[in-house]
C-alpha cells in the first residue's frame, strides 16, 4: 500500500512538473519568434466569437435570477432599492468571472484537449517536430494568448448582460423604476470593483488554455485516451478555477480592498 501511494505521488508530482514546463515554454515563446499571428486570430475567433452564445444567455439568467433571489432577500429589511446594487457588486466581483469561465473551460477547454489529443494519437505532433517546427510555439502559444484576451472580453460582456437581465426582473416584475435601478447599480461600482473583474478572467484564460493543452498533448491509449483526456481537462480546470478564485479574492480583499 505505501508503494502504490508513493507511485501514486511521485505520477502527481511529474504531471506538476510537466505542466509547469509547459507552461513555461508557451509563455517564454510569447517573447520570440517566430510567432504565429494566424493560428492566434483563429484561435481567438474560436475562443470568443464561438462562446458568444453561451456566455450572454448564462449572463442573462445568472442576472435574473439574482435579482429575484436578492429581491426576496432585500424586502424583508424595506431595501428592494438597492437590489441594482447586489446585482452589479456580484456579477462584477464573482459570478461573472466564474461563471463565465466555467462555461469557457466546459466549450473551449474540452476542445483544445480533443483536437490536441487526436493530433498525438495520429502521430501529427511528432510530424511537426520532424519538420523542425516547435508544437508548443505553433499549437499551444497562440491558444495562450487567445484565452487571456477573449476571456476578459467574455467576462465584460456577461456582466453587462447580466445587469440587463437584472433589470428586466427589476423593472418588469418587481416594478422598480428604471433610473433608481442603475442609478444604484452604476453607483456601486468602484475602480476596486473593476479591477477584481478583470484580474480574474485573465488567470482563468491562462488555467482554461493551459490544462486544456497540457491534457491533449499527454494522451494515451487511442481514441479511449482522447476522450479521457477531455474529462479530465473539464474536471481539472473547473476545479482550478473554484480553488483560485478562493485565494484571489483573499488576496484582492487583503491588498485592494480599503
Amino acid at each position: 500500500m505505501l508503494d502504490a501511494a508513493g507511485n501514486w505521488v511521485k505520477e502527481r508530482l511529474a504531471a506538476l512538473q510537466a505542466f509547469s514546463k509547459l507552461s513555461f515554454d508557451a509563455f517564454a515563446s510569447l517573447f520570440s519568434k517566430p510567432r504565429y499571428w494566424r493560428e492566434t486570430l483563429e484561435q481567438m475567433d474560436s475562443i470568443g466569437v464561438g462562446s458568444l452564445t453561451i456566455v450572454t444567455l448564462t449572463g442573462l439568467f445568472t442576472g435574473m435570477v439574482l435579482t429575484v433571489q436578492s429581491s426576496a432577500t432585500l424586502d424583508a429589511f424595506g431595501a428592494r432599492s438597492y437590489v441594482g446594487r447586489m446585482v452589479s457588486l456580484s456579477m462584477l466581483r464573482e459570478l461573472g468571472p466564474v461563471l463565465t469561465a466555467l462555461m469557457v473551460s466546459g466549450r473551449v477547454g474540452s476542445g483544445m484537449a480533443a483536437e490536441l489529443g487526436s493530433m498525438v494519437v495520429t502521430q501529427q505532433i511528432d510530424a511537426l517536430r520532424s519538420l523542425g517546427t516547435d508544437p508548443i510555439r505553433k499549437l499551444v502559444a497562440p491558444r495562450m494568448i487567445a484565452g487571456i484576451v477573449m476571456l476578459p472580453v467574455l467576462t465584460v460582456l456577461s456582466n453587462a448582460v447580466g445587469m440587463v437581465g437584472g433589470f428586466l426582473v427589476a423593472r418588469f416584475t418587481l416594478r422598480l423604476a428604471t433610473s433608481l435601478y442603475w442609478h444604484s447599480a452604476l453607483d456601486a461600482i468602484k475602480p476596486h470593483d473593476l479591477f477584481m473583474g478583470l484580474l480574474k478572467p485573465l488567470v482563468f484564460g491562462y488555467i482554461i488554455v493551459a490544462v486544456g493543452c497540457y491534457q491533449g498533448l499527454t494522451t494515451t491509449g487511442g481514441t479511449r485516451g482522447v476522450g479521457e483526456s477531455t474529462t479530465q481537462s473539464v474536471v481539472v480546470a473547473s476545479v482550478l478555477i473554484l480553488s483560485t478564485d478562493y485565494f484571489l479574492n483573499l488576496l484582492i480583499l487583503k491588498f485592494v480592498y480599503p
